[in-house]
């Protein structure tokens, strides 16, 4: 995907921080839709598709974790959420709930666009049709390196930015633990414990989607003092 011709959604109930980020971002090659709260941003999604979206936590009404939790029950789209500075809770909760990435306000507009570009990278590229694919077998489930697709049986297994990432990073090194600080580094992140942790929730998550009992994972293994390991069948 070209950043330049992305579509994103900016969910925040503030008027005028919602058209500064529209007009900051279209002037650097977006496609912008805004929304002024939940519901609004319900009902824009139930017409249009975004390759990402940008949501304020706290709104009136039904706040930004709240809908990112229940988006992610239909949609994979990659969601950076704004939170005020100190909010580490609501950081927490918001990657827990299907976040791919945070920033905390107030920010640099620059610093923005640099989080919204990190996260379109990871994204996964649709590979050619007459590509070979690759197939990682967790159990039940299939993973198509390749394509970045998972599958258990004929239903797909919806994954976030994130978590595609985390996949394609780990199926690159099947059967090596790859450390907590390399993982924040390939996902693009700033290092930092904080990063780490933010890496801790999103392995959760994906362990959820890939194993029988994730609180005794057997394919997505942490491997004491190193870090985190793939281990397919």
């Amino acid at each position: 995907m070209s950043d330049m011709d992305a579509h994103l959604l900016i969910v925040d109930d503030d008027e005028r921080i919602r058209d500064l980020l529209k007009k900051f971002l279209m002037r650097n090659g977006f496609l912008v839709t805004a929304a002024r709260d939940a519901a609004h941003a319900r009902r824009v999604l139930s017409g249009l598709d975004f390759d990402l979206i940008v949501l304020d936590v706290m709104m009136p009404g039904e706040d930004g974790v709240s809908l990112t939790r229940a988006l992610r029950e239909t949609h994979t789209t990659p969601i950076l959420l704004l939170t005020a500075r100190g909010e580490t809770e609501h950081r927490i909760a918001g990657l827990e709930a299907g976040a791919d990435d945070y920033l905390a306000k107030p920010f640099e507009p620059k610093e923005l666009l640099l989080r919204i570009n990190a996260i379109l990278r990871r994204m996964p590229e649709t590979p050619a049709q007459d590509a070979v694919s690759k197939i990682l077998h967790l159990g039940p489930i299939r993973y198509d390196i390749e394509r970045g697709e998972m599958w258990q049986g004929e239903d797909p297994v919806r994954l976030t930015a994130t978590e595609s990432q985390l996949m394609k990073i780990f199926s690159g090194q099947p059967g090596e633990p790859i450390s907590r600080a390399k993982l924040v580094e390939d996902l693009g992140r700033d290092k930092g414990q904080a990063q780490e942790r933010a890496v801790d929730v999103q392995i959760t998550r994906l362990r959820r989607k890939i194993e029988q009992d994730p609180k005794q994972p057997r394919y997505l293994q942490t491997v004491r003092g190193a870090g985190y390991m793939l281990a397919p069948d």
